[in-house]
């Protein structure tokens, strides 16, 4: 495993966005961990994120790209801090994008905030976690219907392999369904491996009997 995606899990870790434990999901599930990416809440937390999936954009998609798309809202902090770090580290300026909720009437109009999209341009759609892939289906006849670009990517924090409508994971559906590239920062498999008791801080986060139980939960609604 590369040394950021083990960086990442620990930097998850130490925000408060990774829990291990009981929570239940927005769909009604039980489930044994939670990631809640609302708690990222200071600059520095933003700038360490940003870089992460940078690095990740970088590792994966060598071939290059334009434009990120941040889908409103959690997507907005992110494609900022994405392109804040991909200048900074990589001397890559991309330009970014991010969607209003309800389209503006007024001035130049339309709900599209940020670079003007052009024919031929390739898009990355930057979003925290994705269940059920709603919010990118949204997105991109959207951002087909403001020019004909090429939207090529999407990237996640984490991808919880859990399955999407069918036995595949919502990922995989995507990259199925619009024949795009998908890709998370980290797994749900790496996160177990490498916090597996292994101490954070002093403390161990996942110890034997919350492994065992990702592995039931996964038995049931992991991905095939």
């Amino acid at each position: 495993m590369q040394k950021y995606k083990e960086e990442f899990i620990e930097f998850m870790v130490r925000s408060n966005v990774l829990s291990f434990g009981d929570f239940i999901t927005k769909s009604g599930r039980k489930t044994p961990f939670f990631i809640n990416t609302g708690n990222y809440n200071t600059g520095y937390q933003l700038l360490k994120l940003g870089e992460y999936y940078a690095e990740s954009l970088m590792s994966n998609i060598p071939e290059g790209f334009d434009v990120l798309f941040g889908p409103a809202y959690k997507g907005i902090p992110l494609v900022v801090a994405t392109s804040m770090a991909l200048s900074s580290k990589y001397g890559k300026d991309v330009a970014f994008c991010f969607n209003r909720k309800e389209a503006k009437d007024h001035g130049e109009g339309g709900n599209l905030v940020g670079h003007k999209l052009r024919d031929g341009e390739k898009v990355v759609i930057v979003e925290d976690v994705t269940t059920a892939g709603t919010s990118v289906r949204e997105s991109v006849p959207m951002l087909k219907s403001v020019a004909e670009v090429d939207v090529c990517g999407l990237i996640v924090s984490v991808d919880r392999m859990e399955r999407g409508s069918g036995e595949a994971s919502a990922l995989s559906e995507l990259r199925d369904e619009f024949g795009m590239k998908t890709l998370a920062i980290v797994t749900l498999e790496e996160i177990v491996t490498h916090l597996h008791n292994r101490s954070v801080d002093n403390r161990v986060v996942l110890d034997d009997e919350l492994v065992k139980k990702i592995t039931q939960y996964r038995e049931i609604f992991g991905a095939k």
